[in-house]
Parts: structure tokens; C-alpha cells; sequence
């Protein structure tokens, strides 16, 4: 920023800084959206297992507290699994004051990019004791082509 050779002075600094600092247009424009931010805390505070077996993909996500009617499992872009809902206080909770909240309620959300094999036509869901397993089929793998013959003609 030499380039006013022997001029100092408040106005050269403010000039300074507001080259150097990007403006609050800049910040806002790159700042994430609020349901960005609200889908990325659900998707970090939902943990999961994924197992492969020989014959399809297992899924398995704790849902304690959280009623079957209350789970959403879709596919989305012809290979995305969602699991996603929300878990609520209890009607029991309401009544007298927390010491302590460590119990997370909110929405939850998980998505899982599923392999070329899934079968995304044979999926099953199942909540037992708190505890969703959601099977996605294998595909059977593709027949190898047998090699074709070709006649050969007298001409």
C-alpha cells in the first residue's frame, strides 16, 4: 500500500482497512443458511451402523423415545436413503423444572449414498425397541455374457 509515497494519515488508513477487510455483503453471501446448519447438527447427532451382508445392506440407527409413525425412510435421487423425523418431549416431561437436559430432542436426519447393487425396489424398515434396522436388497449380480457363434457362409 506504498503507492501514495509520503502520505500517512487517517484517511490512507481507513482506505487501508477497508481494502484489507472484506465487507458484511461478503460475509453473509458466503455464511451458511440456518437450515443448513439445522440439517447438519441433526445429521452429526444421529449416529448409525451400516453393515453389509452377503445379500444386502443393513442400516441401524438408535431411535429411543422416538415412535415408528414418527420415521420417514425414502430414497431420494434413485440411490440416497434418507432417514429423518423428529423426536419430541414426552407429555409427562412438561410438568416441573430440568436440573439437567442431556436427552437431544429435535429433528434427526441421515443420508447414505447406497451402492450401483442396491436394490432401491426392495427396502424394509423395522423399529424395535428403540431401534431402527432398515435392510436394502442386493441387486443379483449381472449375468456374464456367453460368447455368441456366428455362421460362416460358403460364398
Amino acid at each position: 500500500m506504498d503507492l501514495v509515497m509520503g502520505l500517512e494519515g487517517p484517511l490512507i488508513s481507513t482506505l487501508q482497512q477497508l481494502m484489507d477487510i472484506p465487507s458484511e455483503v461478503d460475509k453473509n453471501i458466503n455464511a451458511p443458511t440456518r437450515a443448513y446448519v439445522r440439517d447438519r447438527k441433526a445429521m452429526a447427532a444421529t449416529p448409525a451402523d451400516v453393515r453389509e451382508l452377503p445379500g444386502s445392506y443393513v442400516f441401524v440407527v438408535d431411535m429411543p423415545g422416538v415412535k415408528p409413525g414418527e420415521i420417514k425412510v425414502e430414497v431420494e435421487d434413485e440411490n440416497v436413503l434418507v432417514i429423518s423425523g423428529e423426536r419430541k418431549r414426552g407429555e409427562e416431561e412438561k410438568d416441573g423444572k430440568y436440573l439437567r437436559i442431556e436427552r437431544r430432542v429435535g429433528k434427526f436426519m441421515r443420508k447414505f449414498s447406497l451402492p450401483e447393487n442396491a436394490n432401491t425396489e426392495a427396502i424394509s424398515a423395522v423399529c424395535r425397541d428403540g431401534v431402527l434396522t432398515v435392510t436394502v436388497q442386493k441387486l443379483p449380480p449381472p449375468e456374464a455374457k456367453k460368447p455368441r457363434t456366428i455362421e460362416v457362409k460358403v460364398a
